[in-house]
């Protein structure tokens, strides 16, 4: 829906490559008697190829997942993951950071968010290196790189006037 508002808004058309919920119960796959898998931030193994993003200011990454995987539950991280509580993050960075210097990111990309606490609690040192999660599902044989993407635009909220 997202996506589908922002094209409009630039005029132009989308066709969905990739849909991944990471909150939902599914059906488990490969399950006799049929049992239910909740997942909670991961994504689906068996949906094909998924993003496990980073942060605003890292790379995000494309991976194909083996889907056989039963041992980690048919799924995989959905991102990096949080370092720091989203209440702690602006004590930590408000004597580093102004919000202006947030509207940037360390890989050039710009940050659209009016909210000044949600710039801070979604500052990229609050979470974890995805350099490091990614390394760690590929080390466990759980999926493979494909490719990365680098952020350009991060749109969290515009005021409200």
């Amino acid at each position: 829906m997202i996506a589908r508002r922002f094209a409009d808004a630039l005029g132009t058309a989308i066709a969905p490559v990739l849909d991944v919920c990471h909150n939902a119960v599914v059906p488990c796959p490969d399950c006799a008697p049929q049992r239910w898998l909740h997942r909670k931030g991961a994504a689906p193994s068996t949906a094909g190829i998924v993003v496990i993003p980073g942060s605003r200011g890292t790379l995000s990454y494309v991976v194909k997942p083996d889907p056989s995987r039963a041992e980690a539950g048919w799924s995989l991280a959905h991102g990096a993951g949080r370092k720091w509580r989203r209440g702690d993050v602006k004590e930590r960075l408000q004597d580093r950071y102004r919000p202006d210097d947030l509207v940037r990111t360390p890989l050039g990309g710009r940050v659209i968010c009016e909210d000044r606490e949600l710039l801070y609690e979604e500052a990229p040192e609050a979470y974890k290196k995805i350099d490091a999660v990614v390394g760690d599902l590929v080390a466990a044989g759980l999926c493979t790189v494909v490719a990365t993407l680098r952020p350009v635009l991060t749109y969290k909220t515009r005021s409200r006037r």
